[in-house]
């Protein structure tokens, strides 16, 4: 019986027909068309969004500086003044000694140098005559009366400073403070003794007390003696000055009061 035998299968691929081929192609095209339009999209539109908030951006800030150029530049309010007194000034002699010299005008040449060493710290200093119109109601950060005692010779023990606050204040806590703080620099830069001895219900009850406003801190010193302490007073004036300065600026500072004495600070 005769075999036929069977014809070796090809191993070569078999060639597309042209409409499979011409279809595949289209795909292709078609695929890379959509990859390119996406991608070409996206970058516009990043590209937009950004434009379009770097717009708006500027556009606020253009807001921004035309509400700034129109506004008034902010001035900060002024600090509360610092009143001194100038006791009997514009009003009588004070005490007077032989020779003519008068509580009045040491009292002044005090006080101005306090104020003017008070602006030179940088602030306000309104200078006062004993009986000036302007304390009505005045209010400040402190009121200090400067004042002296009598040109007479009483004893040798008639000498040094006092201080006394106002007894008609409301600030009570402060003013018996700021009095601390006078008795303890003053004592330590002109090197006087305290004399709370003689202090006299026209210290307590000064007239300028109850003429300020009840919320402004205030006090009277009597810096010295006008006979046993009058080179003090007459020829180391800056010295006096610089005490009742010192007072001041502890009180306003709140600097520490050492009660143990030492040297001034």
């Amino acid at each position: 019986m005769t075999t036929q035998s069977s014809s070796p299968r090809s191993t070569r691929p078999r060639r597309e027909s042209p409409e499979v081929s011409t279809w595949r192609n289209l795909q292709t095209v078609l695929s890379v068309a959509l990859l390119v339009a996406t991608v070409f999209t996206f970058w516009n539109a990043s590209n937009l969004f950004a434009a379009q908030r770097m717009s708006r951006i500027n556009r606020l800030l253009e807001a921004a500086r035309s509400v700034q150029q129109t506004l008034p530049t902010p001035t900060p309010s002024p600090r509360p003044p610092i009143g001194i007194v100038a006791g009997h000034w514009g009003h009588d002699p004070g005490a007077v000694c032989p020779d003519g010299l008068t509580e009045e005008s040491i009292n002044l040449k005090i006080a101005t140098l306090v104020k003017q060493r008070l602006m030179q710290e940088g602030f306000q200093v309104d200078l006062f005559q004993e009986f000036d119109t302007r304390l009505n109601g005045y209010q400040g950060l402190v009121l200090l009366s400067i004042h002296n005692d009598s040109c007479e010779y009483i004893n040798d023990k008639a000498t040094g400073f006092k201080v006394a606050a106002a007894q008609a204040n409301r600030q009570t806590e402060k003013t018996e403070r700021l009095t601390a703080c006078l008795i303890d620099r003053y004592q330590r830069v002109v090197n006087l003794p305290y004399h709370p001895g003689s202090v006299t219900d026209d210290m307590t009850d000064y007239h300028a007390f109850s003429e300020i406003n009840g919320n402004t801190p205030a006090a009277i010193i009597e810096t010295g003696f006008m006979n046993l302490d009058r080179d003090i007073l007459v020829n180391q004036t800056d010295r006096v000055a610089e005490g009742v300065v010192r007072g001041i600026l502890c009180y306003l500072r709140n600097e520490t009061i050492n009660p143990g004495g030492g040297e001034a600070p």
